[in-house]
């Protein structure tokens, strides 16, 4: 893949009721004819707004590493692993799921409206033991400044797979670069959480994202904007069959 591919907002699914909402993306349907939802490790990422006091009650899990990046609000996390955490925007949880497991979330009323993204990842193999990570931040934002939030190895939070998570928050008429790409056959998709960027002779407004290779590229913030970069290597291994993070379009 050469040619940048833009994701527009509409190309999501819209899913939830009461206090709950979410807007699904699936990466990969950009490039309908690889006949995979996801691209490489990354199985899809849901833009989350949930009202205080919602409960997304016990629910199982099984072969995804789900990154849980909030922006606002303040959450209440219980897994059969026995934690009992809270996760808001300067601590950020990592549940790897493994063959079994199950979690709840308890949105605090004292927290605001969340928001945020719950990013499922694809394993490199399936079955391995549950694992559940936590990481403190700094600060909420990493002002014009790409932040390593996770990575298979040298990372706060731990992915059991070829993907990484940068964050970025760029202050109005900044122009900046990518971070270094690794080694592989790799992916990027970079996500404007809130905000407008152009690529290039592309603008990505809230709720948009850009597919693209390795190459080097420069954004430009035409409004103070809060982006994630999503990176993965599509030639190493990984599990297609999780329960959230798999491929959506297999038969």
């Amino acid at each position: 893949m050469n040619q940048p591919v833009k994701l527009e907002r509409s190309m999501k699914r819209k899913h939830g009721s009461g206090g709950f909402g979410i807007e699904i993306l699936w990466p990969g349907l950009a490039r309908r004819d690889q006949g995979d939802s996801g691209i490489g490790a990354i199985g899809r990422i849901d833009h989350a707004r949930v009202l205080p006091g919602t409960v997304v009650s016990m629910h199982p899990h099984k072969d995804d590493e789900i990154l849980t990046y909030l922006r606002s609000g303040r959450v209440l996390h219980l897994d059969t692993e026995g934690h009992s955490e809270p996760v808001f925007n300067t601590r950020l949880m990592l549940m790897s799921a493994g063959h079994t497991f199950q979690h709840e979330e308890q949105v605090q009323v004292d927290g605001g409206v969340l928001e945020g993204l719950q990013i499922f990842v694809r394993p490199s193999e399936s079955d391995l033991d549950p694992i559940v990570q936590f990481h403190d931040l700094a600060s909420p934002y990493s002002e014009n400044a790409w932040r390593l939030i996770a990575g298979p190895s040298d990372a706060p939070l731990t992915f059991r797979a070829p993907a990484w998570v940068h964050d970025n928050r760029i202050s109005a008429g900044q122009v900046t670069g990518l971070p270094p790409a690794p080694a592989g056959e790799i992916s990027r998709l970079i996500y404007v959480f809130l905000g407008q960027v152009s690529v290039g002779d592309v603008t990505l407004k809230t709720g948009e994202s850009l597919l693209i290779d390795g190459s080097e590229r420069e954004i430009v913030a035409q409004q103070q904007s809060d982006l994630v970069l999503f990176t993965t290597d599509r030639a190493a291994p990984t599990f297609k069959g999780g329960m959230f993070s798999g491929n959506a379009l297999a038969a």
